[in-house]
């Protein structure tokens, strides 16, 4: 892998990381929610998820989900049905306000390997993310060249931006709970970004294989 392949994956990633998606609504709605400090959490299952997609893409299941559309489809549906369950789950949320210390404490009691849990889900739940991924790496690895080293190289750099910019966002977003101090304020965050995650269940639903 040349440099100058490894420049162009990078600024690929880098655009690929910044651009809004479940992952991001994700981060931004539960550290507005439960407090900053959870959100590594979140961020760390998103980048095991990627690699676990990595893992994948190089290996014959990738193959397998580029060519068959009937487990494309598979996935691809229970990807959908999951992110819209979390839409649901976070428009029927109580909606209390910040202002109460009590209240404010109510929100944060969430379990870290339930949130854990979801994150790494949402990751892993679409799978043209497989199918980029197994396009995209291909392209930057030189066979004449040691395939694992070029691979750790790849996926950790796509890793390692990953969680940089979920963090970013996840303290933008922690920044603006003071806002929430209201439950008319916080019923928006909570119907908005279930909203969100709906429509992004309903477009990995409609989704074409091709």
């Amino acid at each position: 892998m040349t440099t100058e392949n490894y420049i162009v994956y990078l600024l690929l990633v880098i655009t690929i990381t910044l651009t809004p998606g479940p992952a991001i609504l994700f981060i931004m709605s539960n550290s507005m929610l439960h407090g900053l400090k959870k959100t590594f959490y979140i961020a760390s299952a998103n980048i095991l998820g990627l690699f676990f997609l990595g893992i994948l893409a190089v290996s014959g299941l990738g193959i397998i989900i580029h060519t068959s559309e009937f487990v494309f489809d598979i996935i691809k549906y229970v990807g959908a049905i999951y992110l819209i369950y979390l839409g649901v789950k976070l428009i029927k949320q109580q909606n209390t306000g910040f202002n109460n210390p009590n209240e404010y404490e109510n929100h944060k009691i969430i379990k870290t390997k339930k949130l854990f849990f979801q994150a790494f889900t949402v990751a892993i739940s679409n799978p043209k993310a497989i199918v980029f991924l197994t396009a995209l790496l291909p392209q930057f690895i030189d066979t004449k060249e040691p395939l694992m080293f070029q691979f750790s190289i790849l996926i950790f750099t796509l890793m390692f931006f990953s969680f940089i910019f979920l963090m970013m966002f996840a303290v933008v977003a922690n920044r603006a709970k003071k806002w929430l101090n209201n439950p008319k304020k916080t019923a928006i965050v909570y119907k908005t970004s279930g909203g969100l995650f709906i429509g992004f269940g309903v477009l990995l639903g409609v989704s074409s294989y091709e």
